[in-house]
């Protein structure tokens, strides 16, 4: 697994490193209100531990989740319940328990994705799932939603094409995205999504061989947006009628 925001790098570490349940507990025995989340969040973390624990806070509370500088406390929420509409402490606590049976099992690293594709990429058993920020075609998603949303597209594509293994490539539903996956000779297929205002959306899916996606019947080949231009219409010939002498 690799990510470059270091918040959310240090839960993953916590979970790789042992300290799984220790986040279990402290999500379980934490009196969450909106005093106390600000109070936990304004403190600098003196380990990755901490520092996990106040990722998970800032994602449960804030606005959609959403990390990246200039995201606030929910104001209402779901049913009103605020910031309390996202914080299940029970569900959180068990998952990170989940993940400690398989966390040996797991390679993680805080660092560049394009770099660790290039480092797999002669590797034929090497399996990708890549998940850009959505920023390509003028997007603004991204910007919004992560710290690190700047990102090469074409370069991302063109890595894609060096690779010997298969990968698969979440993408929003954009023009732009389109023209470069046809480019590259890759398949797409639209996949219905839920955003954070419950609006079904649809997003892109890409890769080498997407046949196996067919049987699903949400699933289906993006439309291809045809230029239809208008050429004038040629005036017929007079012919000159020819008389005998």
């Amino acid at each position: 697994m690799v990510e470059l925001d270091d918040d959310i790098a240090a839960v993953w570490e916590a979970v790789i490193n042992g300290n799984a349940e220790w986040l279990a507990n402290r999500v379980l025995t934490f009196n969450l209100t909106k005093e106390s989340v600000l109070r936990e969040i304004e403190k600098t973390p003196r380990t990755r531990k901490e520092k996990a624990f106040q990722t998970i806070l800032k994602n449960r509370t804030f606005h959609g989740g959403i990390l990246a500088k200039g995201s606030g406390l929910l104001k209402y929420g779901e049913n009103g319940k605020g910031i309390r509409s996202r914080w299940y402490p029970e569900t959180l606590a068990k998952r990170f328990l989940n993940l400690n049976h398989f966390a040996g099992r797991i390679d993680f690293r805080c660092d560049d994705g394009l770099k660790v594709l290039r480092e797999f990429a002669t590797n034929p058993d090497a399996v990708y799932f890549i998940d850009p920020p959505y920023t390509a075609g003028g997007k603004k998603a991204g910007k919004r939603l992560y710290k690190h949303y700047n990102l090469d597209h074409e370069r991302l594509f063109t890595t894609c094409e060096s690779l010997k293994g298969d990968f698969l490539m979440t993408y929003d539903n954009a023009e732009e995205v389109k023209r470069m996956a046809r480019n590259h000779g890759f398949q797409m297929r639209s996949i219905p999504m839920t955003n954070t205002h419950h609006a079904t959306m649809e997003e892109l899916v890409v890769g080498k061989d997407l046949s196996w996606m067919d049987e699903f019947p949400a699933v289906h080949e993006p439309e291809a947006k045809y230029v239809v231009r208008k050429t004038k219409k040629k005036r017929p010939k007079k012919r000159v009628k020819r008389t005998r002498k």
